[in-house]
């Protein structure tokens, strides 16, 4: 028997106080699904071009998929806003026990839609498919400190970092443990002065059968093993052996002090593990000055190698750090590297220092105040501290987003992955540096091929939502769960996720975005100093092949706006809007 799809939206406007359950057009479920691809689906309708990220009127989705707490793993939600970082599109996901408790709340609904701004600090509590909206009294608090006030319910919340609606604020649950982590989607929270979303509820049943297959499978699998012996830590391993790990703000490609940080410094220190609802071990439990944390390999790869951190304790403490502001770290770890190479080049009056936990610190803490100028230019991003003070070439972005610590000068095709990413400059849309780093670099078309398919293929999967990790083992994109759920979708999953990545575009495109903007920083065109990809770099003759090979492989045109042709072929048509260029026609075979 099929379980039913969730088919209302629950929206809440802030401004009025007001809440309202409507129908989900069952149009959009067919071509969307849910998550990321409904999500964006609202966004676009629902947003003005050049709306303020900040503004009343942005709208921000807690979105849920058909599948959400069915499929094995770590359940999942999906942030979908309007980025005040990028100013372009925004889907950022977290795990934890709060996704499972939200789809318990929402009951019928597949998601919440907040717009307008609160008056005054406000919380949004979730149950029995209903939404109330009350006083706020934990603004002030860290992430921790407001997770605490309500041990009876999951809690999805901004700390200091979202109340002054730093660029890069996160929306953190599991007090602090799992963050909706990139572009901002805290800061957004913050402008609406919506301090957290409090759910009660109990997590989905069924397909009990289908989902201990799909749990066998996951467990036999590469990635499962991988997961249950080291977690994602074991990426800085991997990274600096290969040569592609982003040390000291950019300057090297691997860290002398990756042993020290790495799988074996996180399983000395470990007081346990957290695990999924499958009983399967994930990240490490470790204590640090400011309490438990579980430090993942974005951790030591950005606090640590990126800052030339070499003390695992220290590491961990400014993950923590981290935590308790509500701070995407990647964002943040970049912001303190980019302060240290201001200081030594005289940009800035202040002198910071790469190996220093101290220095950083002091300037995550001013990050989240912002009541310096330093930290207030460093609360907007690289970019926005580079416009004040000089040095945009200290710190590599791509679309105003910091680049994570996957170096594309040992692998040119994450150049084409961070560059032509919908968030702007992400290891999660697609990681071809896993495979390209063992078979050699790669011609342009190959490239393309690889990116297009692995963002296509976690369009489909953020749609369901499915995790990360377990939705390695979906081979046909789900089909098997949306047919148990009795969802059918408008074509095959592929075209699904092309559709949506598509949408994405048509987004960012409204926006302003075009080829200019998928660009590859300068950064990356200096060659390594030492390592394995020593004089390695990524030169722009050969990135813009890669980049006209991926416009080609897409449909879109010289531009990198999406053509007419392939919006009419994926069912866009009636959604694009006259405020969205197009492209007449896309990129031919030979270029043209």
């Amino acid at each position: 028997m099929a379980v039913p799809t969730a088919d209302r939206l629950l929206r809440v406007d802030l401004s009025a106080g007001s809440t309202e359950s409507v129908p989900i057009p069952d149009r959009w479920l067919a071509r969307y699904v849910g998550g990321k691809g409904l999500g964006a689906r609202y966004l676009y309708e629902e947003l003005d071009p050049g709306a303020d990220p900040l503004g009343p009127e942005n709208v921000l989705c807690f979105m849920l998929g058909p599948v959400s707490g069915l499929t094995p793993g770590e359940s999942r939600y999906a942030a979908v806003t309007k980025s005040p970082l990028t100013g372009g599109f925004l889907d950022s996901y977290a795990g934890g026990t709060f996704p499972d408790a939200l789809a318990g709340a929402l009951a019928s609904h597949m998601g919440l839609l907040v717009t307008g701004a609160a008056p005054e600090p406000v919380r949004i509590v979730l149950e029995d498919g209903e939404a109330t909206v009350e006083p706020a009294q934990r603004w002030g608090d860290d992430v921790r400190a407001t997770a605490a006030a309500f041990p009876d319910a999951s809690v999805a919340c901004i700390g200091p970092a979202g109340e002054n609606c730093v660029a890069y604020a996160t929306i953190a649950s599991d007090a602090g443990d799992h963050h909706a982590g990139r572009g901002g989607a805290g800061a957004v929270m913050g402008a609406k002065r919506l301090k957290a979303v409090v759910a009660r509820g109990e997590p989905a049943s069924g397909l009990e059968e289908l989902r201990e297959e799909y749990a066998g499978r996951y467990r036999e699998a590469g990635t499962g093993r991988w997961l249950r012996a080291s977690g994602t830590v074991e990426t800085v391993d991997f990274a600096n052996e290969a040569g592609v790990l982003s040390t000291r703000g950019w300057e090297d490609g691997q860290f002398e002090g990756a042993d020290a940080v790495g799988i074996e410094a996180v399983e000395e220190r470990a007081a346990g593990r957290e695990y999924d609802d499958e009983d399967d071990p994930r990240g490490f439990r470790v204590e640090t000055e400011d309490g438990e944390s579980v430090p993942r390999g974005a951790t030591a790869m950005t606090l640590g190698a990126g800052l030339g951190i070499d003390d695992f304790d220290a590491v961990a403490t400014l993950g923590e750090v981290c935590n308790r502001l509500g701070v995407d770290l990647i964002s943040a770890g970049s912001a303190v590297a980019w302060a240290i190479k201001a200081s030594e080049r005289g940009l800035i009056d202040d002198s910071f220092s790469f190996g220093d936990p101290d220095d950083a610190r002091e300037l995550l803490a001013d990050i989240g105040a912002r009541e310096t100028p330093l930290g207030d230019a460093l609360a907007g991003g690289v970019d926005a501290a580079a416009e004040r003070f000089g040095g945009g070439e200290l710190v590599p972005t791509i679309k105003r987003m910091e680049l994570p610590a996957y170096d594309p000068r040992g692998a040119h095709s994450m150049a084409l992955a961070y560059a032509t990413s919908d968030r702007g400059a992400c290891h999660r849309r697609g990681r071809p540096v896993e495979r390209e780093v063992f078979e050699g670099e790669w011609s342009p078309e190959r490239a393309a091929e690889a990116v297009v398919g692995e963002q296509d293929r976690r369009s489909v999967l953020w749609s369901l939502i499915v995790d990360d990790f377990v939705g390695d083992v979906f081979d046909d994109l789900g089909a098997e769960w949306l047919d148990a759920v009795g969802l059918d979708v408008e074509g095959d999953l592929a075209t699904v996720g092309e559709r949506i990545w598509t949408l994405t575009r048509l987004f960012n495109v409204r926006e302003g975005v075009s080829r200019a903007d998928d660009a590859l920083p300068t950064t990356l065109q200096e060659p390594l100093p030492s390592g394995p990809n020593e004089g390695e770099a990524v030169d722009r003759a050969t990135f813009e092949a890669m980049l006209e090979a991926y416009y080609r492989e897409r449909g879109w045109g010289a531009d990198g706006r999406p053509a007419r042709e392939t919006v009419e072929r994926l069912g866009l048509a009636d959604a694009v809007d006259a405020d969205t260029p197009l492209a007449e026609r896309s990129r031919s075979p030979d270029g043209e």
